[in-house]
């Protein structure tokens, strides 16, 4: 096997929630690059639907479900039908977030449960259920999102402790499952991204993206590749010796 071999995910089965648009379509879309047929599950079913028509064109199967993540009957009934179109889940990612801009004094009980609710128990959910075919499988991949908001306290201009705090838990959590399911050779890392320019994100940036360039080393946002390649290592054999992992894609920001 080349080193490059390593990266292949020929014949792999993928599960990206929030796939179809944002950094979740970007990572699905890399992934079907390396060859993993893709399942992609969001609430927006039609919006699903079409990146995973736009995924076929890399000669993989594709398959766009309606999901909301917080709800166990929902996330069953999409685990129930990759396996029955695939056989196998062998990638998952947990990408579907919400998020809610508020300082902390004026944030509504109802933004922190939502942000909560998709965030962490949407990932719980997901894993959990994922989990037991992996578990019977004694393999797997998971890759959680979480968020450079997540290492600490953030700049003032970033009034999101929501977001913040359930990037916080997911980082824990990441660490923690890899930690449990490590007996069944499942591999559970996360992704914790700088600043890109999405839908979610797009308020911020019209307030504060001066502010964030010169807080990040590179001086320049995340753009639409910059998280395919490692999105692509913790799916594939190139990372088979690394769990509990949370790898930093954010310009450097981090080192500040």
């Amino acid at each position: 096997m080349s080193v490059l071999d390593l990266f292949h995910l020929t014949k792999k089965t993928a599960i990206v929630t929030g796939g179809s648009r944002g950094v979740g379509a970007q990572i699905a879309e890399a992934l079907a690059e390396a060859g993993a047929n893709i399942v992609i599950c969001s609430r927006d079913q039609s919006a699903c639907r079409q990146m995973a028509n736009k995924l076929k064109t890399y000669k993989v199967e594709t398959l766009g479900l309606a999901c909301d993540v917080t709800n166990p009957e929902n996330v069953e009934e999409v685990v129930k039908k990759t396996v029955a179109s695939f056989k196998t889940i062998d990638i998952l990612v947990n990408n579907s977030g919400a998020t809610w801009a508020a300082p902390v004094e004026e944030m509504p009980v109802s933004a922190w449960e939502k942000v909560m609710n998709v965030n962490v128990k949407g990932t719980f959910l997901m894993s959990q259920a994922v989990g037991k075919v992996m578990i019977s499988q004694r393999c797997g991949k998971i890759i959680n999102i979480a968020s450079i908001a997540g290492f600490g306290g953030t700049p003032s201009f970033m009034q999101t402790i929501g977001y913040n705090t359930s990037k916080g838990a997911i980082i824990t959590f990441t660490k923690d499952l890899a930690v449990k399911w490590g007996q069944y050779n499942i591999h559970v890392n996360a992704i914790a991204p700088g600043f890109f320019p999405t839908k979610m994100s797009q308020a911020l940036m019209e307030k504060a993206e001066n502010m964030i360039l010169n807080r990040t080393p590179l001086n320049r946002l995340g753009n639409e590749t910059d998280l395919k390649g490692a999105a692509v290592f913790l799916a594939s054999h190139a990372s088979d010796y690394v769990t509990g992992d949370i790898l930093t894609v954010d310009g450097g920001a981090h080192a500040l």
